[in-house]
Formats: C-alpha cells, sequence, structure tokens
C-alpha cells in the first residue's frame, strides 16, 4: 500500500521538524506548511491522506480563531480529508468548536508520540475508506446520467411510428423494464409496396445490452435491404456481432419483409420467439422458419419462411418480456393466455390491442415489468 501522506501546518519550525522525524520514520510521507496560505495551497494541489493542523499562528497564538476559519476554508476545498487539530493553548470550548468545525481529533501540545501516531493511523483509514466512497457515489451518479442519456438516445433510435403500406396496419411499442432495454424493433421501407419488419431481444439488462441492441440495429439499417433476402440479412447480422460486438450475451431477432402487392410476408427467424398468425377464423400458426440465436455459431444457416394474408388476418411479434412475465405464485402469463387474449380482442384495433395486452400482463403479474416487454402489431384490412 502506498505510504500515507501527510500535511502538517505548523507556524514553529521546531515543530515541524520534530513531525517531520517522528513521521518519516514511522513509514509516512511528511509534507510541511507554514502559513495558512500555504496550506490551501497545498490542499488544492495535492492529495494527502490526513492533515496535522496547528490551531494557532502569527496573527492569533491564543484563541484558535484562526484555526478555525482555516479549518473552515480547508473544507471547502476538500470535504472529506481528514483534519487533526493540535494546540499548546486547548480548552474545552475550543475543542468542541474544533470538532464541531469538520475536526477529526483533537491534540493538545506536547503531543504524546504513540496516541498522536495511532489518531493519525486510524483517521487515514477511516478517511480513505470515506473518499473511496465518495468517488463510488459520483461514479454512481455518473452512470445514472449515462443512463438517462443513454435512454434518451434509445428512445429516439426506435421508430416513433412504423411505416404503413396499403391493405394493413402496422403499429409497434417497445416497454423497458429499467432505464434502458434490450429489445428493439423497427420497420424500414423498402418501396411503396414493401417494407421490412424487425424485432430482436439482447439477453440481460441495463447499458451494455442497450448498447449492444443499438448496434445491432445500426447495422439492421446498414444493409442494402433492397436486394438481400431476409435470410441472407439473419447471416450478416450473426457475422457482424460475432466479429464487431464482442459480447457473450445471446441475441435474437426476427426479420421479415411484408409485400403489400402480394400479400405476403418473407422472414426469417434467428432463435426469437415465434410470431403468432392469428387468421380471421380464429385458427393460429407461429412463424418459426430459420435458425439460431445470433453470436454464438460463426457459420450458421438460416432459412427462409414464406406467409400470406388473407383479410383480417394478424401478425403479432413479441419478446419474451410478456410471455415470460411472472406473477408472484411464480407462474408465467405464457403463450396460451396471449393467444387468448388476442383472440377475445381481434375486433379491436392494432393500436388498442397493444395496450389491451400490456394491461393484462401487468394485472397478471401484479408489480411492474421485470423484463423488456415489446411488441409489433401488422393487421391485414378486411376490406
Amino acid at each position: 500500500m502506498e505510504s500515507p501522506r501527510v500535511l502538517i501546518a505548523d507556524d514553529q519550525a521546531h515543530v515541524l521538524e520534530a513531525l517531520q522525524l517522528l513521521l518519516k520514520n514511522e513509514g509516512f510521507t511528511p509534507e510541511t506548511a507554514s502559513s495558512p496560505a500555504a496550506v490551501i495551497e497545498a490542499v488544492q494541489d495535492r492529495s494527502f491522506d490526513v492533515l496535522l493542523l496547528d490551531m494557532n499562528y502569527s496573527r492569533d497564538t491564543t484563541s484558535g480563531d484562526e484555526g478555525l476559519e482555516l479549518l473552515s476554508r480547508i473544507r471547502e476545498v476538500d470535504s472529506v480529508l481528514p483534519v487533526v487539530l493540535m494546540t499548546a493553548m486547548g480548552s474545552v470550548d475550543l475543542a468542541v468548536s474544533a470538532m464541531q468545525s469538520g475536526g477529526r481529533d483533537f491534540v493538545q501540545k506536547p503531543w504524546d508520540n504513540g496516541k498522536l501516531l495511532g489518531s493519525l493511523r486510524r483517521h487515514i483509514e477511516e478517511g480513505r475508506l470515506l473518499r473511496r466512497k465518495k468517488e463510488e457515489l459520483k461514479r454512481a451518479e455518473r452512470l445514472i446520467l449515462d443512463v438517462h442519456d443513454a435512454r434518451e438516445i434509445q428512445q429516439r433510435l426506435l421508430p416513433g411510428k412504423l411505416p404503413q403500406l396499403s391493405g394493413f396496419k402496422l403499429h409497434g411499442s417497445s416497454h423497458p423494464a429499467n432505464e434502458v432495454g434490450g429489445d428493439y424493433f423497427d420497420g424500414i421501407r423498402l418501396t411503396e409496396t414493401s417494407v421490412a419488419l424487425c424485432i430482436g431481444d439482447v439477453a440481460g439488462k441495463a447499458l451494455p445490452t442497450a448498447l449492444l441492441m443499438s448496434n445491432i440495429q445500426a447495422s439492421v439499417r446498414g444493409f442494402p435491404h433492397e436486394t438481400a433476402s431476409p435470410a441472407r440479412i439473419c447471416r450478416q447480422l450473426n457475422r457482424a456481432v460475432l466479429e464487431n460486438m464482442q459480447s457473450e450475451r445471446l441475441v435474437t431477432l426476427f426479420y421479415a419483409v411484408l409485400d403489400s402487392t402480394e400479400r405476403s410476408l418473407r422472414y426469417s427467424n434467428a432463435g426469437h420467439l415465434p410470431p403468432i398468425l392469428l387468421r380471421n377464423d380464429g385458427s393460429t400458426c407461429r412463424l418459426s422458419e430459420g435458425g439460431t440465436v445470433l453470436g454464438v455459431i460463426p457459420d450458421a444457416v438460416y432459412q427462409e419462411g414464406q406467409t400470406t394474408f388473407t383479410p383480417g388476418d394478424r401478425l403479432v411479434l413479441v419478446t419474451d418480456g410478456i410471455t415470460e412475465a411472472m406473477n408472484a405464485q411464480g407462474e408465467e402469463f405464457g403463450e396460451d393466455r396471449l393467444i387468448d387474449v388476442l383472440r377475445e380482442n381481434h375486433e379491436r384495433s392494432g393500436l388498442d390491442l397493444q395496450q389491451i395486452v400490456f394491461d393484462r400482463v401487468l394485472s397478471f403479474t401484479g408489480q411492474p415489468l421485470q423484463d423488456d416487454a415489446t411488441m409489433m402489431i401488422i393487421s391485414a384490412s378486411r376490406a
């Protein structure tokens, strides 16, 4: 451990010499200051583990007022520096005033070497602990600001509204469990009659997860979607996650292209919760064709699936923050409950249905979200 640095402040040369000799022999690194101005300058410019401060200087050698004034100025510069006060003209009132002003201990001259050293060692240890706690608090405050900024950035990255196509209504929303989340959804217009759709989930919580998902979103938008198939997009994303985003976090993703002219959806599912296609007659099918999660297997192969919409069909894409939401009894909301809610509210608009699902999940759990929850709904017009 680094030798403790002690600043000795006294206007008497023989006192400074005696204390320097004592502290050097005991393994301390002493530095001296002989005036209030020199003390303030030293505390401002350098870091010390403890300050041994004389209460009286040339202006007043008896009351200790000069030392109390200096102590107050020191506290303004460094609020956690331990200060051990010394005086040859001690009194109970002066000691009380010194301690109330921020002093840690009060030693009378002539001092007892053992007691003085014990006091310094004790307050050095306490001061270092207090300084570490203050630094941790500062780091926490900076992190809170960073997270707040990250949340604002992440919310701006998510689409305010999804692009619309003739014959379809598209809606999406995301509810992070914390300030920032690992869920993602997007809609990218390709042509007047086609839109790329994407929903993803990075395992984990907090800022690193959000940063990884933001990188994935940037990668998705950087690909040439017009000429790439969904399976090829997933292969490219898998390589990007492995090569450029050093992380052991699992990433699931569903990527699709919706064509309003053909009323078709081509898709590839990279380990994501299979979207639910609720037909107008109440039957369902799941869109699971694809491959494994992103970022695990370098040469992973992704297949492509395709489906078509008939009037009144509805495709619902969610992250597991909805299906795995858990109540106090440890029971998950589950896919069956989700499908029941979708069937019960099949006549409602996609926008209304989103809110109904989130409300049902919160009612079921009886507590705030424990994981990010995201939903996209693609509704085929009935006419």
